[in-house]
C-alpha cells in the first residue's frame, strides 16, 4: 500500500467512524508507526481535510448533508414560493435540471441557501437577464436538494407535495443524462 492510499484509507476509516479513531489503532491496522500515523495525519490537514485530535483519538469535522432530487413543476409566479419554501426548511437549492427532447439534459448551478439569495435570483430574472429553464419544458423541472438530514429532505418533500409542485409519480428518479 502507497502512503497515498494510506491516507485515503485513513480519512475514510476516521470519516466512518462513530467514535474517535485512536492513532494506536490506526498504527496496528495500517502496520506503520504510531509517528508515521501522525505525519500523514499532518499530510490529510494539508490536504484540506478538518482532522481534530481529541484525548481519545482523530475525528474528521465536516458537516453532514444529505440530497435529494425533486422532479417538480409550477408557473413563474410560484418559483420565488417554492425557492423560499425550501430554504426556510433548511434545504440548498443546488441545481436545477431540465430534460429537453431536443438538446438533451441541461443543467444550471443555483446554490439557493436563504431567502436573500432567492431575491436576487428572481430580480435577475425579473430584470430580464434571463428566464427561468423550466420554461424551455412546460414548466416540468428537477432540483437537487441538499440538507442536513432525510428528516429535514422528507419536511420538504412534503411541502412540495402540499403546495402541488411535487410531480409524484417520478420523484426520485434521476433526470435522464
Amino acid at each position: 500500500m502507497t502512503g497515498s492510499d494510506r491516507r485515503n484509507a485513513i480519512t475514510e476509516k476516521i470519516r466512518n467512524s462513530a467514535v474517535p479513531v485512536s492513532g494506536r489503532s490506526l498504527a496496528a491496522e495500517f502496520d506503520v508507526s504510531r509517528q508515521v500515523i501522525v505525519q500523514d495525519i499532518a499530510l490529510i490537514r494539508a490536504a484540506g481535510y478538518d482532522i481534530i485530535s481529541t484525548n481519545r483519538g482523530y475525528i474528521i469535522n465536516e458537516p453532514c448533508s444529505v440530497r435529494r432530487i425533486f422532479k417538480v413543476r409550477h408557473t413563474d409566479a410560484q418559483l420565488e414560493e417554492e425557492l423560499n419554501s425550501i430554504v426556510d426548511l433548511g434545504g440548498k437549492v443546488c441545481d436545477v435540471i431540465v430534460h429537453h427532447r431536443v438538446y438533451g439534459r441541461l443543467e444550471a448551478e443555483l446554490n439557493i441557501t436563504s431567502r436573500r439569495r432567492v431575491a436576487e435570483f428572481i430580480a435577475d430574472i425579473e430584470n430580464g437577464k434571463s428566464s427561468p429553464l423550466k420554461n424551455i419544458t412546460s414548466d416540468y423541472h428537477y432540483h437537487t436538494v441538499e440538507a442536513d438530514s432525510e428528516e429535514t429532505l422528507d419536511m420538504i418533500e412534503n411541502m412540495l407535495r402540499e403546495k402541488k409542485f411535487l410531480i409524484e409519480s417520478e420523484n426520485r428518479q434521476q433526470p435522464e443524462q
